[in-house]
């Protein structure tokens, strides 16, 4: 790769890095690097960086955890590491000591790569949850990559071909659910939880993690619980403090509520305080909606400033002609531009924003598997005991009850729906029929954990991908670092070995540990979701005529037949208006797509 196209896009970048734009390269490597520091170990940071008299370098985009832990670890390996040495250094450091498997000795959010220019090897890996993206391109004598989707697409070497079978997971379920590829033929994923070396035997791809099926916590006493989760939710959420200024996105339910309430001890207790503010999504008209009353009294309560951002006048698919607007793949939310407009008014605060995510996975509660294991242990007495306590506090269950009545009588508008809309040509080489048929029937991942096999597998849905890439900075495009305290490896780690019951139910264990910490009414409180869909209420109060007013790109001929979209009103299912709007972000994508490839990737190619 020539230098200067190198620097052309490594300077493309520099929306998600403008602190520094840097790249070196030798007879067989470049690598390149848009700086933002996020951390206070990272205020002089310079990468690329390199180790050992230029033996090892590294382009990486990683914050880690346990730090205190790991250089204790490579000291004692015999590495000299300052204490306050950037991450990238420490990743570097790790790798010195131990090789390719140093990923397993790293916890945190990553995406890396290391060159060995000793053993002519690169080294790249994606964190355990994915959180950190990684996209690559592979061809005899070209290996491309970055954290950044778009920046790939403008290499003029890279086509803009597309992957028919994640275009068409998309229109049937809003997503691609193969971790392993993106919606470029030519462009792959590297899943969570995987490494990358590739080397003159050419590439290997390994999963070094997978989550745990047999840890198991039981202390004696029902306390020991709940001092050990504050514990390590104080060192999650403290790991992620290492700024001078941090925004929490704040909901006023209990999960971000317990981050806030962290937050705060943790940043008034410290050597060096972290100023921290509070931002909230609020609706003012449509749907009615509490959720700014809930967060301004935790806020209150927390002595923080709260920020109220309104969403109710984003109309569906705004800022969609913008000349801005290219997204890296096809979105499925119309008022996607609220979620962007945020991102904006809070990376003008801050560069780190902390979010609940995670623990209603992890909390998930399922009584049966967990009074199978103890009848397949032997601990009766605590079957009994367990059972007995279950059924006296379970409510009845009318939800489930209620659902499942209305499948078998076919009224339950919430089911997933198959569209009538596809062109027949790509339905038939797609094999969609197929692939729908296979996601409806095993819509859960199967798990091996004996007692919380829907917390265990619900770790693996690829949604969390796309959450984590449509939150990221590639994509938003603000120079904003979204992190999940609730996702710490050891939380996770902690969570999947403990007894279900108590703890897990309604979710006892988070609220046992906010006790006094938050209102007790917010303590208390049941989740509850929105009393509306906001896209439902923007066609009720605007109607759909906006969606006729955007042309048609050709390209969507190819998936869709124009004569059989379904006319959308306010009056559908929100499941209903998801399905038959998935035609139209698709073809706004496939329009704004068209971007990277025509003045960046001319730019990019001339560089």
């Amino acid at each position: 790769m020539e230098r200067a196209l190198l620097q052309s896009l490594v300077d493309f970048l520099s929306y998600r890095g403008p602190d520094s734009h840097e790249c070196g390269m030798d007879a067989s490597i470049g690598l390149g690097h848009a700086m933002l520091r996020t951390t206070r170990q990272s205020r002089g940071e310079r990468q690329p960086a390199s180790l050992d008299d230029g033996r090892f370098w590294i382009t990486a985009d990683a914050r880690l955890d346990g730090r205190v832990e790991l250089i204790t670890e490579l000291e004692r390996s015999g590495r000299i590491v300052q204490p306050n040495a950037p991450d990238s250094e420490l990743i570097l450091h790790a790798y010195a000591a131990w090789g390719t498997p140093s990923v397993e000795h790293l916890r945190g959010d990553f995406s890396f790569a290391i060159w060995d220019a000793h053993h002519k090897q690169l080294f790249c890996a994606r964190d355990h949850f994915g959180i950190k993206p990684f996209y690559y391109l592979e061809r005899e004598d070209l290996f491309l990559f970055s954290n950044t989707l778009n920046c790939i697409r403008m290499h003029p070497e890279v086509s803009g071909e597309l992957n028919e079978a994640a275009i068409g997971d998309f229109l049937l379920f809003g997503l691609n659910c193969d971790n392993a590829t993106t919606s470029f033929r030519d462009i792959q994923r590297l899943p969570p939880g995987h490494s990358l070396s590739i080397s003159t035997e050419g590439l290997k791809i390994r999963r070094y993690w997978t989550p745990p099926t047999d840890g198991r916590i039981r202390y004696s006493k029902p306390e020991e619980y709940v001092e050990n989760f504050k514990s390590l939710l104080e060192s999650a959420v403290g790991d992620r403090l290492r700024t001078d200024r941090a925004g929490i996105l704040l909901s006023g339910g209990l999960d971000t509520s317990s981050v806030a309430a962290a937050a705060r001890e943790i940043s008034a207790k410290g050597a060096q305080n972290t100023d921290i503010r509070c931002y909230t999504h609020i609706f003012d008209s449509f749907p009615p909606d509490r959720e700014g009353d809930y967060a301004r009294e935790v806020g209150e309560f927390l002595r923080l400033p709260v920020k109220c951002m309104a969403l109710d006048h984003i109309q569906l698919f705004e800022g969609w002609d913008d000349p801005e607007f290219s997204l890296p793949e096809p979105v499925d939310d119309p008022l996607f531009a609220g979620f962007l407009d945020t991102c904006r008014t809070i990376s003008a605060d801050c560069r780190v924003l902390l979010s609940g995510e995670g623990v209603d996975n992890l909390l998930d509660f399922q009584m049966w598997p967990y009074a199978g294991d103890l009848r397949r242990n032997g601990e009766w007495r605590r079957l009994l005991t367990d059972m007995a306590n279950y059924f006296w506090i379970k409510p009845f269950p009318w939800d489930s009850i209620r659902t499942r009545m209305k499948r078998i009588i076919g009224k339950d508008l919430d089911m997933p729906i198959f569209p009538p809309w596809f062109n027949r040509e790509f339905f038939d080489r797609a094999k969609l029929k197929a692939r729908w048929k296979e996601r409806s029937e095993h819509p859960v991942m199967p798990s091996a954990h004996p007692i919380v096999p829907h917390a265990h597998a619900s770790l693996s849905l690829p949604r969390w991908t796309q959450m984590f890439e449509r939150e990221n900075a590639g994509l938003t495009p603000y120079p904003l670092e979204v992190r999940y305290p609730f996702l710490d490896l050891r939380i996770v780690n902690y969570l999947l070995a403990l007894p279900p019951f108590p703890w897990f139910f309604e979710k006892i264990l988070l609220r046992e540990a906010m006790a006094q910490r938050i209102p007790e009414r917010l303590r208390m409180r049941r989740k509850t979701p929105l009393a509306g869909d906001p896209v439902s209420a923007q066609l009720q109060k605007t109607g759909a005529e906006r969606l006729n007013q955007i042309p048609w790109s050709e390209d969507s001929d190819r998936f869709m037949e124009r004569s059989a979209l379904v006319p959308l009103d306010g009056e559908m299912s929100a499941q209903q208006i998801r399905t038959h709007l998935r035609p139209y972000c698709l073809n706004i994508w496939l329009q704004s797509a068209r971007k990277v490839r025509s003045p960046m990737h001319a730019q990019a190619g001339s560089g």
